[in-house]
Parts: structure tokens; sequence; C-alpha cells
């Protein structure tokens, strides 16, 4: 039978059905525990070994270890774990991949998929119309379960029948006959094939099918699953492309301990292959090489009975059948025991070398010099939104910095009060203030952006609410902005009217800027620790708006009485008043954010 371009692209559609798969899965257990699985890995990486453990269950859970290493370049880019804590959740996560291999070497052969695919379907959509989130959630994460064992079952129909394609045979077989270098082609290979399709449990799903109808050796097919590890490594690479450079040294730690690992693999790949033949047979599933020789073999002393084997025309009861499965079940343990052992070894050799791979890492990926990120987003980038969920804690970091630049703004608005009038550093001043609230301007629509485009993902309800928050908590930080710029045009109104201001003026402003000065560094410190908020620490915010209102009348009626007896101008308390109407205003912005705050976060507030 030949393989016609319909053949071809079925295969393509079986590989995206089965990534699909994996893909809604993710989401779902996302979506039903984003909040918490991130609270958990930023909790469980204080050690190496916690960090390896974490890893190792997160990738479990989401199979994917290109999902879960995306998610780590997140946090590293958001800040919430140091380089060498990714690098110890990095090394779980090779470890964690291996349970996808083990689901597909355990049920993609035992028994029939559609037995159990479809009713999953069924229950998974009434689920999805259900009003709880997280049964909807549930019903997602099923549904993806269903498509990623439909896509293995078409992938085992579609893949091309090499033995039934002489040209394709002849070349397989010429270069699966050069010995080592046979090993390193098939390596390449399963590097490539995973770097196109950009799943290492794709590329064991079709390695797994092709070993087992017996097109490829036993030792070539871990050739091409060694190959993966080194493949899986390219989507967090992307993903880092546009982080900073704590980003990009995680993705290339993960990269160096996959390269690292199957280069001594490949050292001692023989005895290593030969040993993992050792071990199926010890735990009793039989001898994985086994496979290979009775189907050739098959075919040069039984051709007809081969080719009945092959176009699927024997009965279910026929010797022969009964044989494959058994010898089909045990390539498919022996080769996911490979994948696991090489994976397990790789880790307790390299898990005591974490440090050294951090310093590693920092000689490859150094900081760039004379780097000025005063001005540019610090956390949040345009190319990590793989996770939607996950990646709102990259918005809270930026939102807090944005915060810590507009309080700087606060100060210089302070300085440009008591800077002599007209002079170069009056206008260098004001001319910086100008320039930080433009870029204030930007950053809010920057952050806005990355908000909104984190809300067309797939999101849980509290993941919802909380983007909701913090869109109007930047937008509050922006009117701080807009206002401090505000104190810096009264004053150049001031200079154009030729008003002074007297000692006691200075003295009140002063003052009321004590009191603005302290809520915003309580607002600022609410939004580094908006994880762990307490009712408390919002309580000392309202106090001191309160503190500020109330000193805010107290200067307004005592303004009256000052121009009354002519301790200044009446043009001088005008401006006078506009400045304390200003930092008032700024009290209510801060205010505004810290309600937010309270409504958002309302859980953490009675810890």
């Amino acid at each position: 039978m030949e393989y016609s371009l319909l053949d071809f692209l079925c295969l393509l559609g079986s590989v995206g059905l089965f990534l699909y798969g994996m893909k809604v899965m993710s989401e779902g257990l996302q979506k039903a525990a984003g909040d918490r699985l991130r609270n958990i890995l930023s909790a469980m990486t204080r050690n190496r070994f916690t960090g390896l453990l974490t890893g190792c269950a997160i990738t479990a859970l989401i199979q994917s270890s290109s999902a879960s290493t995306v998610m780590v370049v997140s946090f590293v880019n958001a800040g919430l774990m140091t380089l060498a804590q990714s690098m110890a959740v990095i090394f779980g996560a090779n470890v964690g991949t291996t349970f996808t291999a083990w689901i597909i070497a355990i049920f993609g052969f035992k028994m029939d998929i559609s037995m159990f695919t479809l009713p999953l379907i069924g229950v998974a959509v009434v689920l999805l119309f259900t009003n709880k989130s997280k049964l909807k959630s549930i019903g997602e994460f099923l549904i993806g379960f269903s498509f990623l064992f439909m896509g293995l079952d078409m992938i085992s129909a579609y893949v091309p029948d090499l033995q039934n394609n002489p040209e394709m045979f002849e070349a397989l077989r010429n270069y699966a006959s050069m010995g080592i270098r046979s090993i390193l082609l098939f390596a390449l290979v399963g590097l490539v094939l995973t770097m196109v399709i950009q799943s290492s449990a794709a590329t064991f799903a079709i390695t797994l099918i092709m070993c087992t109808k017996g097109w490829i050796t036993f030792d070539l097919a871990c050739a091409l699953v060694l190959g993966s590890n080194i493949g899986t490594t390219v989507t967090p690479i992307l993903a880092s492309m546009s982080g900073n450079t704590a980003a990009k040294r995680t993705a290339m730690g993960h990269l160096l301990f996959n390269l690292l690992g199957t280069m001594w693999c490949l050292c001692v790949f023989v005895p290593f292959a030969e040993f993992n033949d050792w071990l199926t047979e010890a735990i009793g599933q039989g001898n994985p090489e086994e496979l290979y020789t009775y189907v050739n073999g098959l075919e040069q002393t039984a051709p007809e009975l081969y080719n009945h084997l092959f176009d699927n025309s024997l009965p279910a009861t026929h010797p022969v059948i009964a044989q494959i499965g058994a010898m089909q079940m045990s390539v498919s343990f022996g080769l996911s025991l490979f994948h696991t052992t090489f994976n397990l070894v790789n880790v307790l050799i390299m898990i005591w070398f974490t440090n050294l791979y951090v310093k590693i890492v920092e000689k490859l990926v150094p900081a760039k010099k004379g780097d000025d990120e005063e001005f540019t987003l610090k956390f949040i980038s345009g190319g990590l939104l793989n996770a939607s969920e996950l990646n709102i804690a990259q918005a809270e970091k930026e939102m807090a910095v944005y915060a810590e630049r507009v309080g700087r703004m606060l100060s210089m608005a302070h300085d440009l009060i008591h800077t002599k009038e007209n002079s170069e550093d009056y206008n260098r001043l004001y001319s910086r203030l100008e320039k930080y609230e433009e870029i204030s301007d930007r950053m809010e629509l920057e952050i806005a952006h990355y908000l909104n485009r984190c809300a067309e993902g797939r999101l849980s309800n509290e993941g919802k609410l909380r983007i909701a928050a913090m869109l109007n908590i930047v937008g509050e930080i922006e009117s701080i902005a807009d206002s401090c710029l505000g104190v810096g045009k009264i004053l150049n109104r001031k200079i154009q009217a030729g008003a002074q201001f007297n000692d006691e003026i200075y003295s009140n402003i002063d003052a009321l800027y004590v009191y603005v000065h302290e809520a915003m560094q309580l607002m600022i410190q609410h939004l580094n620790n908006v994880e762990h908020l307490t009712g408390h620490e919002l309580i000392s915010s309202y106090n001191k708006e309160r503190e500020i209102n109330n000193f805010r009348n107290t200067l307004r009626t005592a303004n009256v009485e000052n121009i009354n007896e002519h301790h200044y101008a009446y043009q001088a308390g005008i401006y006078y008043m506009d400045i304390v109407g200003d930092l008032e205003k700024t009290g209510d912005f801060i205010i505004n954010v810290v309600d937010t705050l309270r409504d958002a976060f309302r859980k953490h507030q009675d810890k």
C-alpha cells in the first residue's frame, strides 16, 4: 500500500490532536489550581531537593516538561524564584516527563483506547455545562486527556508502514547499520523531530509505535528518545528570548542539563542500552530486542503470514497476535524504563553540581554591561504567555515596580518645590519629572496590554478578578504620576505669576508631604506582598489617609486666616492650596489602590 499525501496529512492531524490534548489538559489543570500551583511552586523550592520533587510533581501533573519549564522561566522572569532554585525544578521536570511515557506504555497498548476516551468526553461535556468553574476545568482536563489518547491511537493508524514502502525502508536500513554513527544520527532525528513538534512526549509516542511494529531496533528507538531530551529545550528557549537575563539563563540551564546528560549517555550508550534490556527482563517483561528480530524473521520465513499480520486480517485468536502483543508490551516497557533510568541517573549526577551550573550559566549568559533598565518593563514581556493563569504573578511584580518608580516622582516633585526658580537645576528636575510622567503613561499602556493578553487566555474566575483589579490599580498609579507632574505645573504657574511662598507655606507643604510619602510607602509594601496581605496592614493605610484629609482640612482653614492676617499674598495662597489639593488627591489615588487590594485579595486579610 502506497503512502499518500492524505495519509501524511492525517498523521500531522493525529500529532496535532495529541498535542492539543496535552494543551487542553494542562490548561484545565491550571484553571482548576493555577493560583495554588504558583504558590506551591514558589514555596517548595527552598532547597535543591524540594525543588527537584516539585518539578517532578508539576510535570507529572501537566504532562509536559516543555510547559513546566516555560512556567519556571516565567517564575524566574517574574522574580519569584532564583536561578539556583529554577535549576532544581528543571532537573525534576526531566524526571516528571517520564510519567507520560509510562501512561502511554501502560495504557496505550493494553486496552482499546476508544473504549474509555468517548465515555470520558461524554462525562466531560456534562461538566462543561455546569455552573461551577472548578467542574468546568475538570471537564476540560478530561477532554484533553481523551484527545491525547485519541491522537495516540490515530498516530498508530497513520504512521507510514516502512515495511511496505521499499524506498523508505532501504534508506532506513542503510542508516540503521552504521554502528555508533546510526545511534548519533537517530539521536539527531529525535532532536529535530522534537524541535519541530515541540513535545518530547509526542516524539516518544511516535517512537514507541514505530518500535513496537518492528520498523526500527530497540537501541535506535532509545537513541531517538535520547535526542528528544535536547529537542524539548527549544520551547523554553523561545519563551525566554523576550524575557530578562534571568529568564534567558534559566532556559540556557535547561539546555545545558539535557545536553550534558545526552553527551555522557552517548559515551556509554551501548552498555547503558544493554543494561536496560537486562533490567526489563529482570522485572519480568521479556527482552525488548526480540520483537525486531521476530518480525523480520517472520517476513523471511512466512511472508504471507507477515502480510496478514500488518494488514490486520489475522483473527484476534491467532497465536502470532498474542506473541506479538507480549513483545510489544516488552518494548513499550523497556523504552519507558530507558527514558526513566536515563533521567534519574542524570539528575542524581547533576543535582550535586547545581551551584556550578548556576556559575556556568551566568558565564554563558552574562548581564549586559551598562544596561539601564530604569525605564523599561522589568518582569513582563510579550513572549511569555504560554500559561496565562501563572503569568499573572509577573504582572503583580511589574505593578509593584511601577509603583516604586512613580514613588520616585513624588520625591522629585517635593524637591522641585525647594529648588531655586528658573535655575538650571529647576529646569533639569522639571524635565526629569516630565520624562518620568511620559514613561509612566507608556508603562501603564504596556502593563494593561499585557494583562489584556493574559485575559484572552484560559483563566479561572479568581484569575479574571485579579486581572480586573490590577487594571484598576495600574490606572490609579498612573493618576498618582499625573498628580506629581501636576505639582510641577502649579509651580510653573506660580513662577509666571510672580507669587512667592514664605517659610510657613514651605513648612506646611513639607509636613503634608511626609504624610503622603508614608502613605505611598505603605501602598508599595502592600503591592510587594499581595499574596500575604493582612487586614492589620490595610488599616495602617486607612489611618494614614485620615491623617492626610484632616491635615488638609486644617491647612485650608488656616489659609483663610493667614491671608486675612497678611502672612502671605492672596495669590500665593491660591497656588499653595492648589498644591495641598493635589497632594490630597494623591492620597485619594493611593487609598483607591488599597481599596482594590482589600477587595481583590480578601482571602489574605484575616491571616
